[in-house]
């Protein structure tokens, strides 16, 4: 059998976001973000964890650039912090903030690494929130008007934008389920804040189009769809794995195609109201992308519930599953691969943006070592689906592994670690594990898949 490698010209990278990873939360100007309030609010965050110093990324980012060059990655996926850029989420920008980008990609740039910078990765101004939130129209143009700042103080310094990241997480987890900042219970307002980001995104898309000064970088947009299998070819398992895809899927994917909202998942819940969608939106919206990012963990399995107001239920396997309790699936990135290139009949380039598990690492007695062999695995599985779709003819660009390095997981703190790197959160030691170097040997096409 031949060896399988991926093309040479196929760009591999790492990711992280502002809040996860940065630390220094009140220095050089930062504002409040509404996960500054969310990690203080009691109960809201496992052990009252925050991300005040993290991993200290933003003192160490040359520590991390130098880690990612001996890696060989090409290119860092990071998130630009709004508060850190515009303290307010309106009016004044600050200069030190725009400082600290320019300096962290100078170090990605001098090691021969490209910066992906993802405009908005759930920090959110506080001041905005307390204005109403994504829920409030508003939000939206100021998402705009930070946007194409961000464009033209640090056009010439990024190489690929992400508009937003996982819009899905922002107003559903955020705005209905109330696990997530700023901790909302409300679908109705889930409904809003998803259509008004939506519409920020399509703002700036427009903002980035306009700007002559610009670069031809790519601008694009990262969700996290779901594409489920039905439990049984039963008739009514297969239209619930359909129906289930509306909320995370369809409310996203659709109308950046063009397709509008899908209606039958607002009919499902009569007493709720549906986003107010003015003249342009939607064309705003359907803006052209130069490329999707998809953040993909695993492939849930539906069956039909009656009781459920749409029809469905997630229904139970047999994978083995993460430190996060989510089922190991890498044919299910196959099956999303291809079902993205068909529903945009191959016109969009594809990047994976996110891709990684959690696992319970622990360092080896010395301290020099961390075993991970079932990341290891993990990776190599979900490779191999991935150079699979991409033979079959996929226009797949890229693959970022989640994470660079352990960091704040949310609402459950620092008890989950999905980084190729192993974080001392005492004393900020860094220890690559073994995915590290197994990514490494993946990259430089010593590794057989």
């Amino acid at each position: 059998m031949a060896r399988r490698h991926f093309p040479s010209d196929f760009l591999w990278g790492v990711a992280a976001a502002s809040y996860q990873v940065e630390g220094a939360a009140r220095e050089d100007g930062r504002g409040q973000s509404i996960w500054d309030t969310f990690s203080r609010t009691p109960g809201a965050v496992l052990h009252g964890h925050t991300g005040d110093v993290s991993v200290d990324q933003y003192h160490r980012y040359h520590e991390d650039a130098g880690l990612m060059k001996d890696l060989g990655v090409g290119s860092y996926r990071f998130s630009l912090a709004w508060p850190r850029i515009q303290p307010l989420g309106r009016g004044d920008f600050n200069s030190r903030g725009f400082d600290y980008y320019k300096r962290l990609c100078d170090a990605l740039h001098q090691r021969g690494i490209a910066a992906a910078a993802t405009l908005y990765h759930w920090d959110l101004p506080q001041p905005l929130e307390d204005a109403g939130g994504w829920p409030h129209r508003d939000t939206a143009y100021r998402f705009a008007e930070y946007a194409q700042a961000c464009f033209t103080e640090l056009g010439s310094h990024v190489d690929l934008w992400i508009t937003l990241n996982e819009p899905w997480c922002s107003a559903v987890l955020g705005y209905h389920e109330g696990v997530h900042a700023p901790g909302r219970k409300d679908l109705s307002a889930a409904w809003a804040a998803s259509h008004h980001l939506l519409l920020g995104h399509g703002l700036a898309l427009q903002a980035y189009r306009e700007q002559s000064n610009l670069s031809e970088n790519p601008i694009g947009i990262t969700l996290n769809i779901d594409t489920p299998r039905p439990a049984t070819q039963d008739p009514q398992d297969v239209l619930a794995a359909d129906r289930a895809m509306d909320l995370r899927t369809r409310m996203y994917f659709d109308p950046l195609f063009g397709r509008g909202y899908p209606e039958r998942h607002f009919e499902a819940y009569p007493g709720e109201t549906p986003p107010e969608v003015k003249d342009g939106d939607m064309d705003l919206i359907a803006g052209k992308l130069d490329f999707l990012g998809l953040n993909y963990y695993f492939e849930p399995v539906m069956a039909f519930d009656p009781e459920h107001p749409e029809g469905f239920r997630i229904a139970p396997g047999y994978h083995e599953t993460t430190a996060m309790g989510w089922p190991i699936t890498p044919r299910g990135l196959y099956r999303q691969l291809a079902w993205v290139a068909r529903e945009t009949r191959g016109e969009c380039p594809l990047y994976i943006t996110e891709n990684g598990c959690a696992m319970d690492d622990s360092l080896s007695d010395d301290g020099l070592r961390c075993k991970d062999p079932r990341r290891v695995q993990y990776l190599r599985d979900h490779f191999s689906a991935a150079l699979d779709a991409l033979e079959e003819g996929v226009d797949l660009r890229g693959y970022f592994v989640w994470s660079l390095i352990d960091n704040f997981e949310w609402a459950l703190g620092y008890t989950k670690r999905f980084g190729i790197i192993y974080a001392d959160y005492i004393n900020q030691r860094r220890v690559p594990k073994d995915s590290y170097y197994y990514l490494r040997e993946v990259i430089s096409g010593s590794e057989e898949l």
